[in-house]
């Protein structure tokens, strides 16, 4: 039986080996958070509009699309939600299990750009010193700009 399997499946072409798979396995929708710096090591917070009531301070955050690099999803989220210019650094963090989502989060230095933000979903933007957080930080938030 295994054989026979074996056999079926290299007879399935790469694309439809692919559709195979993609309709086995579960979907999931990829989170990706910047640790954004500035050359003086501040970080850059916004506070989310659509974040729980006292927990809306966090890191710039949104969600990879279809196709997109995780690396391309920060520059275009940071660059979306604050008209900052951001140059991806190493991977900080990276975590499965929560439900259908997967959280991935990258060091990045700010490189330029004209600081605005994207009223509609960020009502603040702010640098702040990383032993200088503000209250109603997400936790995980802090963790990830200590390193922990």
């Amino acid at each position: 039986m295994k054989q026979l399997m074996a056999r079926l499946w290299r007879g399935l072409a790469g694309p439809l080996q692919w559709r195979v798979l993609w309709l086995r396995h579960a979907k999931f929708m990829v989170g990706v958070t910047g640790i954004v710096r500035d050359v003086d090591g501040n970080v850059l917070l916004l506070k989310h509009r659509f974040w729980p009531e006292g927990r809306q301070w966090g890191l710039p955050t949104g969600c990879a699309n279809k196709g997109e690099t995780f690396e391309d999803t920060i520059v275009r989220e940071v660059r979306e939600e604050t008209g900052l210019d951001v140059q991806v650094g190493r991977l900080a963090h990276l975590r499965s299990g929560y439900k259908l989502r997967v959280e991935v989060a990258y060091e990045a230095r700010v490189t330029g750009g004209t600081p605005r933000i994207d009223s509609l979903e960020i009502l603040e933007a702010r640098w702040f010193t990383p032993d200088a957080l503000p209250e109603g930080l997400q936790e995980g938030h802090r963790l990830l700009i200590h390193g922990e």
